[in-house]
């Protein structure tokens, strides 16, 4: 998928973010109570769909926006068979554990695709050990290396439980996914003819015709 056909798809999918929280806001809509995601509760199921789309305030979804642009462009671009899949793993396996095993509180925000993401990226260019994903591997390191301890307990507001689940689910994608090649083998095919029991021969980038000797001895 060429870049900007990437970088469009997570530019539209974070103006959709953005279009849920600005109309929540100025409408003063209940969102979060009704479409949050309990875990344990039949009436938090439904957040499983709709919780990664809610954020608390400006500040959350700012924070979750560049990354979902920068790691979601990444996934599409370098790994084009497998980015639909990834997503949907990401969305729904992330949200259904934390249902299953988190601690009772609301959970909101995209923050568990985020990780998500990130743990698929690094983890995917270890897994496959080729010089070009494991350099994007670093890159991820580099820039979202202080995720890590986001995973850990440490503010009660903090949905740790998704980021956990996130990159458990993330590095689970990158190693179910290890051997799916993304680079295509352009199939090289050479077509036969016969001329006055000669061969014509074309193939993928070159093309022989024989032509009979018309100088006159």
């Amino acid at each position: 998928m060429p870049f900007y056909n990437s970088l469009q798809k997570m530019l539209w999918l974070s103006a959709f973010l953005w279009i849920v929280k600005i109309l929540q806001t100025s409408l003063e809509l209940p969102l979060n109570r009704f479409f949050a995601l309990y875990p344990r509760h039949s009436k938090g199921l439904i957040g499983i769909l709709f919780s990664p789309f809610l954020h608390a305030d400006f500040v959350h979804l700012i924070s979750n926006t560049v990354p979902l642009i920068v790691l979601g462009t990444a996934i599409l671009y370098f790994y084009p068979k497998v980015s639909y899949k990834v997503f949907a793993w990401s969305y729904l396996a992330t949200g259904l554990l934390v249902w299953l095993f988190a601690r009772t509180a609301p959970h909101i925000g995209a923050s568990g695709q985020v990780y998500a993401w990130a743990a698929f990226l690094f983890f995917s260019g270890i897994f496959r050990k080729d010089i070009k994903f494991m350099s994007l591997s670093l890159a991820v390191f580099v820039l979202y290396g202080g995720m890590l301890e986001g995973v850990f307990p440490k503010e009660t507001h903090v949905s740790w439980e998704s980021h956990l689940f996130g990159a458990l689910v993330g590095i689970f994608c990158a190693f179910y996914y290890k051997n799916i090649h993304e680079i295509e083998e352009k199939e090289h095919i050479i077509h036969f003819s016969v001329s006055k029991g000669y061969r014509n021969i074309e193939g993928q980038n070159f093309k022989y015709v024989f032509k009979e000797n018309k100088k006159k001895n």
